[in-house]
């Protein structure tokens, strides 16, 4: 048995700064729908280097807006990955639109490029409106690369970046592009749970470089509601300022201000908090080299939300650290396996890729708090595990 206190695959830092700021806006005016959202919006905005960002109440409902924003209706078919969290392919349901998967790389796990355009190939033109390329574990996709194919095809790109703030990759131009900054997708999303870089609790973020997607955006957070004077239909001469105007079906996904002022403190700390991922990912990275255990392709710019491994006889292992008070997971079970789906026609044997990645993939421990000492103690259970000791 571990001597040590239990080791989670993620956790939230919770610092007193983090508690400071939070009571500070508790004894403030405002618990929502204050001075504090746009703050976050702002510092948000330029952390990741788009011109718009966002606040809602989660990445989910950041997935539910942007769908709704970029028109995803009944008559809507997008493409998305089978390997990450359900909500990534439920947005198109929540819509009514039609969700088909293409399979991922073997090296990265992300969407493989090469597999969409397979499916927009043998499509008839306009049959697919949309793309959703997934930044998974924080791995960074080429999104040059996924806007030239979508523009050829007249889709739209939204980038779920959940797994990756802080993450980049080098453009063409040799130029750094930060996930999410929007110069590629339309729109991209972000999540604040507790397990994610940056944790409000709940929260997520959608970034855009597109004025008219944004404000479309704050509508919809709100009801479809707008109190912007400048934007009504038909305020007359008898309304005061109280008058507002409901101009489309909306939701309450509103953020409120005590998570976006955790959210505030939160980021002060991302870039140290990105610099402990690398390191972590490093040891990890020399700790399995020429062994049996496999890690999945690591680039310059990844996020490291999740460190990834595929081995043998994965439940034996979970089980053994589990015993150990270690407690790895698995991301993620195929969307297109999961029951719901299967009732939709999906089947397994139909992503043969993502299907084999899941068979053998663990995530282990990473977060800015652990320990050298808990790392170590990690490795050296999954070597004693394979070594019989």
């Amino acid at each position: 048995m571990s001597l040590m206190t239990p080791i989670p695959y993620g956790r939230q830092c919770i610092t007193e700064d983090d508690i400071d700021v939070v009571v500070k806006s508790l004894q403030s005016n405002f618990l929502t729908q204050g001075p504090t959202i746009e703050a976050f919006e702002n510092v948000f905005a330029d952390y990741i280097g788009c011109k718009y960002a966002v606040a809602v109440s989660n990445g989910t409902a950041a997935l539910h807006l942007s769908a709704l924003a970029l028109g995803v209706n009944k008559n809507s078919k997008v493409i998305t990955s089978p390997i990450t969290f359900a909500a990534s392919a439920n947005c198109v349901l929540y819509c009514g639109g039609e969700v088909i998967f293409a399979d991922i790389e073997e090296k990265s796990a992300v969407l493989d490029i090469n597999k969409v355009r397979e499916l927009l190939v043998n499509s008839p033109k306009g049959t697919f409106q949309g793309i959703i390329p997934i930044d998974f574990a924080g791995f960074p996709v080429n999104m040059e690369s996924f806007r030239q194919l979508a523009d050829e095809f007249d889709c739209w790109l939204l980038e779920d970046s959940c797994h990756s703030p802080g993450g980049f990759f080098m453009d063409s131009n040799g130029v750094q592009q930060n996930c999410g900054n929007g110069q590629y997708a339309d729109l991209a999303i972000f999540s604040f749970h507790p397990v994610k870089h940056i944790a409000c609790g709940e929260g997520g973020m959608i970034t855009t470089n597109n004025k008219e997607l944004y404000e479309k955006l704050l509508r919809l957070r709100t009801h479809g509601i707008t109190k912007d004077s400048n934007k009504f239909v038909k305020k007359t001469q008898k309304d005061g300022a109280w008058y507002y105007e409901m101009q489309e079906l909306g939701y309450n996904y509103r953020l409120p201000d005590l998570n976006a002022a955790l959210g505030i403190s939160q980021l002060q700390r991302a870039h140290e908090g990105i610099e402990r991922r690398i390191e972590i990912a490093r040891k990890y990275d020399a700790a399995f080299e020429n062994t049996q255990i496999k890690t999945l392709h690591n680039p310059r710019g990844h996020a490291y939300h999740l460190y990834v491994i595929q081995v043998d006889n994965r439940l034996g292992l979970y089980n053994y650290l589990k015993d150990n008070e270690i407690y790895a997971q698995v991301h993620y079970i195929p969307v297109h396996t999961l029951p719901y789906y299967q009732g939709l026609g999906w089947k397994n044997g139909d992503f043969p890729i993502a299907e084999a990645y899941y068979e053998k993939c663990l995530s282990l421990p990473m977060y800015p708090s652990l320990t050298d000492k808990q790392q170590d103690f990690v490795i050296n259970s999954i070597k004693n595990y394979y070594n019989g000791n």
